[in-house]
């Protein structure tokens, strides 16, 4: 491939692959990420292959396999195009009735349709799915519209179109100033408005200047920032581009985390592509603007995601944050200039070029403009990647698009924001989702993980989870972080082995205050969240442990206690034959019992009777 020397050489090559696309084929749109193979996605794309191949169709018939499309309860995801035909949860067997059928006959298999497990009804499309239909999906919204290893299909959807603009037409000041005007706010967790950060990195003395991409993304149950990263690599690229000549940067690095392998690949590949094509290294576009990025692997730490302790680990030093006095912007990567975004920031930033800073200025609400992706995950009926404009209510969010709570249990309570984040109750369903609110209710936007608890979670044993993570992964560096959260573990952990006492809540709140007032970084000063949220909102399930000694959701072992009703017990020996300690005795037809002694409190018994005369309290 001969470089691209200018904006016209670009938008010519992008006019002569369009002028390539045959619009008379069909195309079979098969999702490929992390999630859909994990389900068995490059199974059906091999099996695609073979029967395209098998019936001669290759002249009729284009396979497009993408990354994920957000939908992660139904992968691998099958659409057909031009009709629009959405099949979920394929499996290879069924790919010859869908060629043969569908894309040959225009046949719909009415048994291969989404069923919306809400309201029964069958749906055809993908935009009439109700998970999608709510989402306002910029970010995202290309993924099904390439291969995240082509960067041909970037460049026909306009790709780089927002750099060549700005290299031919903006002088840095201008695209900083569209930026701020933009009031684009990071999306990694902190939510800084990006055009200052740029801005202030630009003025800053010293050379060089670097640029990273955090994909670090360490939080339990988030993935936006892989989906994104796996299915659309060119958009974070050429947000970086664009941000290292706004800020004079000629070198820049993307922050990978270890176990995302195919994020590394896919972008590894953009690299060498961007490279090929002239958009990125010596001279991009001809002119004279150098910048190329390296892929650094993260260390497999969850403090890595801190800024400081980030840079570290590409230094090669521990992951370990230092005081902040000094901003990254002055003083980062060696001790130079620096301007960190997240992954999600990067791939907004083309966006907000093409189409304005007014345009993106109307998305959301009044202190929290665009919109967010956020892992849509746990107890909800349809789990994935949902974006949605800032300031819609966690209400739409877990029941219009989320489809409500698994087996119609009662909903109670959300966490947003990862481990860090706070847990907020039904009374709290009606809050509209931007970087205030969240703040304050008590938990926070962080990087978009929404993780959804139905009435059989237990709170206590939630804050113990996400407190004994956070320990777990504490740097150490500084003693109230360190010390603190080992305490905090200890008093929870107590109580829900029904050894909590009068005054550990107290306690809890005090040692909360501490930690959030000397910690050294972030995941000290926002690790009591936890538990401050469910002392703010369930204190009532604390003291039921403390002072009853029960555990209102049955989940705390050391609390529960199983029983057989001699009344509704039928003697069908059901749970004495499932019993793994032998602790239920009885005969056929007959009344039941367990010895308590032996029990070991596994509910099997109470998973498996079928007539509920096994008793949980």
């Amino acid at each position: 491939m001969k470089k691209l020397k200018n904006k016209n050489e670009l938008e010519n090559l992008r006019k002569e692959y369009l002028k390539k696309k045959d619009t008379n084929k069909s195309c079979i749109i098969i999702s490929g990420g992390t999630c859909g193979r994990a389900r068995g996605s490059e199974e059906v794309i091999v099996s695609v292959r073979n029967e395209i191949a098998r019936q001669k169709l290759g002249d009729k018939i284009d396979i497009r396999g993408t990354g994920c499309l957000g939908f992660c309860e139904q992968e691998p995801i099958v659409i057909i195009r031009p009709q629009n035909i959405f099949y979920p949860s394929i499996k290879p067997e069924d790919v010859p009735r869908i060629i043969t059928d569908t894309v040959i006959n225009d046949k719909i298999l009415d048994d291969l349709l989404y069923i919306d497990p809400v309201s029964g009804k069958k749906f055809t499309s993908e935009n009439e799915v109700p998970f999608y239909k709510k989402q306002q999906r910029l970010v995202l919204s290309n993924n099904i519209e390439i291969e995240p290893t082509s960067i041909t299909d970037y460049i026909k959807i306009g790709g780089y179109t927002a750099l060549a603009k700005v290299l031919s037409k903006m002088n840095p000041e201008e695209i900083i100033d569209i930026i701020k005007k933009s009031e684009l706010r990071g999306r990694g967790g902190g939510g800084f408005p990006t055009g200052k950060k740029w801005e202030s990195c630009r003025k800053a003395a010293g050379e060089p200047k670097y640029v990273i991409c955090n994909a670090d993304e360490g939080d339990p149950g988030a993935y936006m920032d892989r989906a994104v990263l796996e299915g659309n690599p060119h958009s974070i690229l050429e947000g970086m581009i664009i941000g290292a000549y706004a800020i004079g940067s000629h070198e820049g690095y993307i922050y990978v985390r270890q176990e995302y392998p195919l994020a590394c690949e896919n972008f590894g590949i953009a690299l060498e592509q961007a490279r090929e094509y002239g958009l990125l290294g010596k001279d991009i576009l001809n002119s004279g603007f150098d910048f190329d990025v390296k892929i650094s692997r993260g260390g497999g730490a969850f403090v890595c995601g801190e800024s400081t302790a980030l840079m570290a680990s590409i230094e090669g030093k521990p992951g370990e944050p230092r005081p902040k006095h000094i901003h990254t912007v002055e003083k980062g990567l060696w001790d130079k200039p620096t301007t960190l975004n997240n992954v999600e920031t990067w791939a907004n930033v083309p966006l907000i070029i093409n189409r304005g800073a007014d345009w993106y200025a109307k998305i959301g609400t009044e202190n929290s403009k665009g919109t967010k992706i956020f892992s849509l995950v746990g107890k909800v009926n349809n789990t994935g990647l949902v974006e949605v404009p800032m300031g819609m209510t966690l209400r739409e969010t877990i029941f219009d698009i989320g489809g409500g709570i698994k087996n119609n249990k009662g909903f109670k309570g959300v966490q947003t924001g990862g481990p860090s984040g706070g847990i907020l109750p039904k009374e709290l369903l009606d809050l509209p989702v931007d970087f205030d609110k969240l703040t304050e209710a008590g938990s926070m936007m962080g990087s978009g993980g929404m993780i959804v608890m139905d009435e059989d979670n237990c709170m206590v044993d939630i804050a113990k989870y996400f407190i004994n993570f956070l320990k777990d992964e504490s740097c150490g560096k500084c003693t109230p972080c360190r010390e603190g959260l080992i305490q905090m573990s200890n008093i929870l952990e107590n109580i829900c082995n029904g050894e909590g006492r009068e005054g550990d809540i107290e306690k809890l709140e005090e040692l909360s205050l501490i930690i959030i007032e000397a910690s050294l970084c972030q995941l000290g000063a926002t690790a009591p969240n936890p538990v401050l949220s469910t002392l703010r909102y369930f204190r009532d399930e604390y003291e039921a442990h403390i002072l009853d000694k029960k555990c209102p959701a049955g989940v705390c072992k050391a609390l529960i206690k199983y029983s057989i009703d001699p009344e509704t017990c039928t003697g069908c020996t059901l749970c004495f034959e499932n019993c793994p300690e032998e602790a239920i005795v009885g005969e056929v037809k007959k009344v039941h019992f367990i010895i308590q002694e032996k029990c070991i409190k596994c509910g099997i018994c109470y998973d498996v009777c079928k007539f509920d005369a096994v008793i949980k309290e």
